[in-house]
């Protein structure tokens, strides 16, 4: 009797190389807290902590506590944009997941996320059903279910308009395409990334991952949203939803996003101004005084750095092919949300 050897096949996922990388700046608590949970629920990734120069007990915990994580050490604080970039160079592999600190990952929250993009070739990017990691029947604020663009540059989510976020009641649990995924747990193919030059550094931190997936798809690519992945979002730990900071970089980012991207930049640069000035003003009717001034500074630091921005603008528009991006709403968010008073993402018209 000649025995029969049993072959365990090993599925595709499993023979991609994953790496899990975690951007860190003072996150001592929040790695303390969360890395277990990456690291418990991840065994067919490379999990990797990239420092932005921590002053606080960030370094020694790793050393100490999490020798099996490999620690990229940056010199300085270089943002989330280049913070990423600079790890990513230094990673081997065929998928990143860019994974915040202050997110809680759950079990086999990678499958469904590496099995679609493997049978998938023309999606680069993807983003788990992201939750409220206090509230954990709501989304989050930060990409809930995927991201989408109006005709104006007004980025909202399937799950969060405006200030809107809503309960999950199973309602966005299929396969969406999306025009961006969060930044906060973003999967895109390495190869993809290199080519159309990572993360854009000049922004420093807020919209890069929306500028990375417009470049994306233009280029060809699809960007969807896999909500049979789930993860919980603490959100607003680097900086708070409504710090001057925040603020003027979202304001700042978006206009640079559009003039970078778009092709009717102009005329929609025009209205922005405008409406931005409304948003000053509102600010500043709330008592907001440095809100306020973070508006009028995005404003004029975006002039200023307008011409230098004009090299890659002329880039990504010779470099379009797909002139029907996914995830653009023809019409304004703006107008739908506060007179149509659709304030869910299932209720908008033409998206």
């Amino acid at each position: 009797m000649v025995a029969q050897t049993l072959e365990i096949s090993t599925p595709k996922y499993m023979q991609m190389k994953t790496a899990v990388v975690i951007l860190n700046y003072n996150g001592e608590t929040l790695l303390r807290t969360l890395l277990p949970t990456v690291l418990a629920h991840s065994p067919q990734a490379e999990v990797i902590v990239a420092d932005n120069a921590s002053t606080d007990g960030s370094l020694p915990l790793l050393q100490q506590t999490f020798p099996q994580v490999r620690l990229i050490a940056l010199s300085k604080n270089y943002g989330f944009a280049e913070g990423y970039n600079r790890a990513l160079a230094q990673v081997d592999a065929d998928y990143f997941v860019l994974l915040n600190s202050d997110v809680e990952v759950t079990a086999h929250w990678l499958e469904p996320l590496i099995d679609y993009m493997e049978h998938h070739a023309d999606v680069a990017a993807c983003q788990p059903k992201i939750m409220s990691y206090t509230d954990r029947t709501k989304f989050e604020y930060a990409g809930a279910c995927g991201g989408y663009i109006d005709a104006l540059g007004y980025p909202f989510c399937r799950g969060r308009i405006m200030a809107t976020v809503e309960t999950d009641n199973g309602q966005y649990d299929s396969v969406a395409a999306l025009f961006w995924a969060s930044g906060a747990c973003l999967l895109v193919r390495a190869d993809k990334f290199r080519e159309v030059g990572g993360l854009d550094a000049r922004f420093f931190a807020h919209m890069e991952e929306i500028d990375l997936c417009w470049r994306l798809q233009a280029r060809g690519s699809r960007i969807v949203c896999i909500p049979q992945s789930t993860v919980y979002h603490i959100g607003a730990k680097t900086l708070a939803k409504e710090h001057p900071m925040k603020t003027y970089l979202n304001f700042r980012n978006n206009l640079l996003m559009i003039y970078k991207n778009m092709p009717a930049a102009s005329k929609v640069l025009a209205a922005r101004v405008v409406l931005d000035w409304v948003a000053a003003v509102h600010l500043l009717c709330q008592g907001k005084w440095q809100n306020f001034w973070a508006v009028l500074r995005a404003q004029k630091d975006f002039f200023v750095m307008r011409k230098h921005f004009s090299k890659d603008r002329q880039k990504n528009l010779q470099s379009t092919v797909n002139q029907n991006i996914g995830g653009v709403l023809h019409g304004s968010i703006l107008w739908q949300y506060y007179v149509c008073r659709r304030t869910v993402a299932r209720k908008l018209q033409g998206l």
